[in-house]
């Protein structure tokens, strides 16, 4: 099965709390990250292929090597192939450090890698799998899955914001727990109830 996330931003302390930016209900970042990996594995098992949108984590230590080994070790605990798709705070030093330890999952590798995005068919239609939410004007049967903008959502019917945070889960009968990647069923979900939302009021 696939599913599909954005913005984990493990290890970020600044987001604990009372954040201006995107406050999460966390006393440590080790209680975040236990929680995301714990709700990630309960959805997504060893053969299951995960879109990370990008914004993996954010960890400041020195040396560099310290920190891509400990965000290695957070990623390496995660069920299933991980498609990372580059957020502005993914550095090109981690998808190296992840592309040498890279090993065989299933029928594939753990991770893989894009630059700016990626496009694949669902359902009878395309996504671009982006960090970025896209401006695509006019378009029919072409979905933008996103991240970035944490608790925002862009005012345009096609674009669905997958973030760990979210608003979009609004448009879900049932919110799944925090950091845990969206089914295929559910981004369906959010696409058809955010088409009604916006007939509705235009």
């Amino acid at each position: 099965m696939q599913f599909f996330t954005a913005d984990t931003h493990f290890f970020h302390e600044r987001l604990l709390g009372i954040s201006e930016f995107a406050p999460r209900p966390f006393l440590t970042v080790e209680d975040m990250n236990e929680t995301i990996i714990d709700n990630w594995n309960r959805r997504v098992g060893p053969e299951d292929v995960v879109y990370h949108l990008g914004d993996i984590a954010i960890l400041h230590t020195r040396p560099e090597k310290d920190a891509l080994e400990q965000i290695f070790d957070v990623l390496d605990q995660l069920n299933g192939r991980i498609v990372l798709i580059k957020g502005n705070h993914d550095s090109r030093a981690l998808f190296k450090y992840l592309d040498r330890h890279n090993h065989p999952v299933g029928n594939g590798q753990k991770f893989e890698f894009h630059d700016v995005g990626a496009l694949i068919k669902m359902n009878h239609r395309q996504y671009y799998l982006t960090h970025y939410p896209m401006m695509m004007g006019i378009v029919k049967q072409i979905i933008n899955l996103h991240g970035h903008i944490h608790h925002y959502a862009v005012p345009i019917k096609e674009n669905i914001n997958v973030g760990v945070d979210t608003p979009e889960t609004d448009y879900l009968k049932t919110k799944p727990p925090f950091g845990t990647p969206f089914s295929q069923a559910e981004i369906e979900e959010m696409i058809a109830g955010k088409a009604d939302d916006f007939a509705k009021r235009h």
